[in-house]
């Protein structure tokens, strides 16, 4: 049996589910997922293996239309894989698709035709996500009307897990056939620190309104594991960093309670992510417009 390897970029519109992807099929939580667009800021690779193929997943932000020099370095990190990569998988939402097929308007709009421009000449598999939250009989014109991109078409659930093993086999037949470029139970190149730093962010996108999450950061400055062996516990010490004094308010919330609840939340996840106790202590602090600010930006990873 041969064995096909190689890279393969998860691109889409924001909220597609690209992380939802990646979590799921590397079997643990590396990419930050909320019910909020724009929430993966930086690519994070996930590595899947089975018998007779590996896929090193470049999770990515989602692409859009940049307003902010944040949002322009998100939209580069796309773009950039896209150019590097062996082969694309495309995450689509299938509900607005559904919807755009009632009410007899074209299934591919110009931002979706903008995205498709941008993977031309790229080996493509368009994985049609959220199927389990669309009318079946609606399925079919969509899939109609995404025929013409003349890519392999998936429709799949990735929080549900439908459909994968059928896009797992046609990402197969896009990679070239050599041998796995990582052991078969490396599961991602990103450091526990950086996956903790998203995971906390997770929290605040999941807890926080309006501009709050767009605004801040998180930063680990001490990642201890001296005591990892022998009490089987990591400390961690981050900064969430936001832009202004009312955003900070916002974060701490009354006596503490939002800064807490936050910080509860993400010492679950860490703790599952490092399967060790983990003590775990947030500051929040102001600086101020860093999103503008494009040293503080590169300090954060963010260039």
């Amino acid at each position: 049996m041969s064995f096909h390897a190689g890279t393969i970029g998860l691109v889409g519109r924001p909220n597609a589910g690209k992380s939802t992807l990646l979590n799921k099929l590397v079997g643990a939580k590396i990419s930050a997922v909320s019910r909020r667009p724009q929430t993966t800021r930086n690519r994070v690779a996930g590595v899947y293996t089975t018998e007779d193929m590996q896929a090193v997943l470049w999770d990515t932000p989602g692409l859009h239309d940049a307003w902010t020099a944040l949002n322009n370095h998100m939209v580069r990190e796309a773009e950039q894989v896209l150019e590097e990569v062996d082969a694309v998988c495309l995450l689509i939402d299938a509900e607005p698709l559904a919807r755009a097929a009632k009410a007899d308007k074209p299934i591919i709009d110009t931002t979706l035709q903008t995205i498709l421009d941008k993977v031309k000449g790229k080996k493509l598999v368009i994985a049609l996500n959220k199927v389990d939250l669309v009318e079946k009989g609606w399925l079919l014109p969509v899939l109609g009307g995404l025929a013409e991109s003349g890519a392999a078409i998936v429709p799949i659930s990735a929080s549900e897990g439908e459909g994968l093993e059928t896009l797992v086999a046609e990402w197969r037949k896009v990679l070239p056939e050599q041998p796995a470029l990582y052991p078969p139970d490396h599961l991602t190149d990103a450091l526990e620190r950086q996956i903790c730093a998203e995971l906390i962010r997770e929290r605040i996108f999941e807890n926080c309104e309006q501009e709050v999450p767009y605004s801040s950061a998180v930063e680990i400055e001490q990642f201890d594991e001296s005591a990892r062996e022998t009490e089987n516990v990591v400390r961690i010490h981050a900064r969430i960093i936001v832009e202004k004094p009312s955003q900070k308010a916002i974060l701490i919330g009354k006596g503490g309670s939002m800064v807490k609840k936050i910080g509860t939340e993400a010492r679950k996840q860490l703790s599952e992510l490092l399967d060790c106790k983990v003590r775990l202590d947030l500051f929040v602090v102001v600086e101020k417009d860093w999103t503008a600010n494009p040293r503080a930006r590169r300090g954060l990873g963010y260039a």
